[in-house]
């Protein structure tokens, strides 16, 4: 497997003119032509180097002095193929013909191109970032699956084809494929990121989110994509809190083992609580929230292409259409109260960041499915900031250690994140 490698010192010798543009797409291009075959974290593109190199020479051209060349300059990110891209077609993991999908770029596009990213291609998806998933294999293990939805983006940076990688979450899709893949994946509050140019999945949960192969990594990505972003100062010991209950039993035990080691390792002050009350309760509301939102949205392309859409993809749709107006309208109110008991009990018990498993376990083996999403269920559900950081090994495959922030602390909770990430390397 190729060595990952670190946003921050790639970025810094990119700006300087080490290596130069064009010789810099030409490594990534030779790069993914040999190792992606394998991995398959990309979306096939035939004129991907010409591409490329036409972007670089224009990018180049922008900034020829390197003292005022913007912070991502020549980056090469990969991109989860839910999001529209100027020049690229976006397939979202269907058989649908992309003119059915087309559409244009975002605000976070126009951030990573304002600085300075390279495109280098669309990343792998499950169907409309739902349930069926992609040809992406994970690269630690290739019989095993990389997780999903946003599969491709996190196998690229695990694989070290590219430095970032772009993805979405909805319930799971960002923390857990870090998780089995072995990098530092960072999901933002709620409506941090813009999600405009994306195709959706449930619009009042859907989050941005980016890859890098360390915490210092996803703060530099996080500083260029998040809105209004503040630095933040020193962080102190932080107080993590570990959430009992029925919650933890969704782990594997050895999983759970191996957590319950992780956290004693870390010598932080540690509190036990179960702060999510009836853990079948948010399930079932953000269920109905995520199914009733994903049949509206896709109303009119599934009456025009049902037949196109994958099993799984349509069970969900068909689940979604059972749900009336009223169920999700109640299920609304009931997350309202969640997230309102969830701030409560954190602020009371002293906690500066919730600790938890990433997934319930290491990445399952065959690619027929994603694994679960359940460990980042509640956090989703209550638009918290989480981060995966990479936590030791399980069957020879990589283990994810959740950090979980409150409500609007991004830039503390990446900052605990690097305490962590520390005590973790130590």
């Amino acid at each position: 497997m190729e060595p990952m490698t670190p946003l921050v010192p790639a970025a810094a010798r990119l700006r300087a003119g080490d290596p130069p543009l064009d010789e810099h797409v030409e490594r990534l291009c030779t790069r993914i032509d040999r190792v992606d075959p394998g991995v398959r974290a990309f979306v096939p593109e035939p004129g991907r180097h010409d591409r490329l190199a036409a972007d670089a020479r224009e990018l180049a051209a922008r900034h020829p002095v390197a003292a005022g060349r913007p912070p991502l300059y020549g980056v090469a990110v990969g991109v989860k193929d839910v999001v529209h891209v100027d020049g690229l077609p976006t397939h979202a993991g269907s058989a649908l013909p992309p003119g059915a999908l087309a559409g244009p770029e975002g605000a976070l596009m126009g951030r990573l191109r304002a600085a300075g990213a390279l495109v280098a291609g669309k990343t792998v998806t499950a169907e409309f970032a739902v349930l069926a998933p992609g040809q992406t294999r994970n690269p630690h293990d290739l019989a095993h699956s990389p997780g999903g939805s946003s599969s491709g983006s996190a196998a690229a940076v695990a694989a070290g084809l590219v430095p970032l990688a772009i993805g979405t979450q909805t319930v799971g899709s960002m923390i857990r494929p870090a998780a089995y893949c072995g990098v530092v994946g960072f999901r933002p509050t709620y409506g941090r990121m813009p999600v405009d140019g994306v195709i959706a999945h449930a619009p009042t949960l859907d989050t941005m989110g980016c890859y890098a192969s360390d915490v210092a990594g996803v703060v530099l990505a996080a500083s260029v994509l998040c809105d209004d972003w503040r630095p933040a100062g020193a962080p102190g010991v932080p107080v993590l809190g570990v959430p009992v209950g029925p919650y933890l039993a969704e782990v594997r035990p050895e999983a759970l083992a191996a957590f319950e080691r992780t956290v004693a390792g870390l010598g932080l002050p540690v509190r036990r609580v179960d702060p999510l009350g009836d853990f079948e309760a948010v399930r079932h509301h953000l269920l109905t929230i995520i199914r009733y939102e994903l049949a509206r949205g896709h109303a009119d392309l599934f009456a025009r292409f049902g037949k196109l859409y994958r099993p799984e993809t349509v069970a969900a749709i068909r689940q979604g259409r059972g749900i009336d107006r009223a169920d999700h309208a109640a299920a609304l109110v009931a997350r309202a109260d969640f997230r309102r008991r969830l701030a409560e009990v954190t602020a009371a018990r002293g906690v500066d960041v919730w600790v938890a498993p990433a997934a319930t376990g290491p990445a399952p083996r065959g690619l027929d499915s994603t694994g679960s999403a359940v460990m980042s269920l509640p956090w989703s559900h209550a638009g918290l900031p989480a981060v995966s950081l990479p936590a030791g090994r399980l069957e020879g495959l990589p283990l994810g250690l959740q950090c979980v922030g409150a409500e609007g602390g991004d830039e503390r909770l990446l900052a605990h994140a690097a305490v962590i990430e520390g005590r973790l390397a130590a």
